[in-house]
């Protein structure tokens, strides 16, 4: 059996307002590796408005609208019980990974590719790194830990790239691909090599699809840390084969395919109630 000492050590690079990433997923890190550092990001104000402008260009302003509609649905219908999920399973994963977090090195940056960050990771000499932000990581950041860095993606890839590929495979009843992806970072958008495609027995009427895209990573926290033990002892682990799958980037979730999606859930499931006559 393995000391702390001599178990892989990982940086977390994870977003300050997300308990999941912070404490959960840090604590799970603590016990499966050796959490050696946090990098906590901060998000400017500014931020916002990058990501909106970056949207409107991708669907139009029309579409645009519809992605706000559903925010705004999403904060009055969906936020309350998400979060009370998010709580229960913060608290259920530390209490599985016990961990002093309180320990754990840590700094608060307003990008994970300032100096600060880097600085901080050569400092620390990592095996492997865990993205779980936002932001397209600079080479300077994702290449210095000896194995590389790591995105837990929500979403299947190639097919579902960028932030809410579960909402996407949902909304297109692309059931076989929900999930997530372990994959390593690469300068592309979620285009390095894939370690692991992650799913599970999900709800697509009790649950809302932040609950889904969360569970598809909490559900498989111990393949995904003996895939990266693994990797850090230099085993021989293979990519999955990806060639002749189409490959796409997803954008926000929008209202009327959210809607669309849970109405025909509900209908699929009540028609799965109706006696079959005989």
């Amino acid at each position: 059996m393995h000391t702390q000492d001599e178990k892989p050590s990982v940086v977390l690079i994870c977003h300050e307002q997300d308990r999941l990433d912070t404490e959960a997923l840090a604590s799970w890190l603590a016990n499966s590796l050796r959490l050696a550092g946090l990098i906590i990001i901060r998000d400017p104000r500014s931020r916002l408005w990058r990501k909106a402008k970056r949207e409107i260009t991708r669907v139009g302003w029309l579409r645009f609208l519809d992605v706000l509609a559903f925010r705004a649905y999403a904060r009055l219908r969906l936020a309350h019980r998400d979060q009370a999920w998010k709580d229960a399973e913060v608290e259920r994963l530390r209490r599985r990974y016990p961990a002093d977090l309180a320990a754990v090195p840590r700094i608060v940056v307003s990008s994970p590719n300032s100096t600060e960050s880097r600085e901080f990771i050569e400092r620390l000499q990592p095996d492997l790194a865990i993205a779980r932000c936002k932001v397209i990581l600079k080479q300077s950041i994702f290449g210095v830990p000896r194995v590389g860095t790591f995105v837990l993606h929500p979403g299947i890839c190639p097919e579902y790239r960028n932030a809410h590929g579960c909402f996407w495979a949902l909304t297109r009843r692309d059931f076989d691909r929900v999930g997530m992806t372990l994959l390593r970072v690469d300068p592309g958008i979620d285009t390095g090599p894939i370690f692991l495609h992650g799913t599970y027995g999900f709800d697509e009427v009790g649950e809302s699809h932040s609950i889904i895209q969360w569970r598809t990573v909490t559900e498989n926290l111990d393949a995904i840390a003996n895939i990266l033990a693994a990797l850090c002892r230099g085993d021989e682990v293979k990519p999955i084969a990806v060639e002749g799958r189409q490959s796409a980037v997803w954008g926000q979730p929008q209202l009327t395919a959210y809607l669309r999606w849970k109405w025909n859930a509900r209908r699929r499931r009540d028609a799965s109630r109706i006696p079959a006559l005989s």
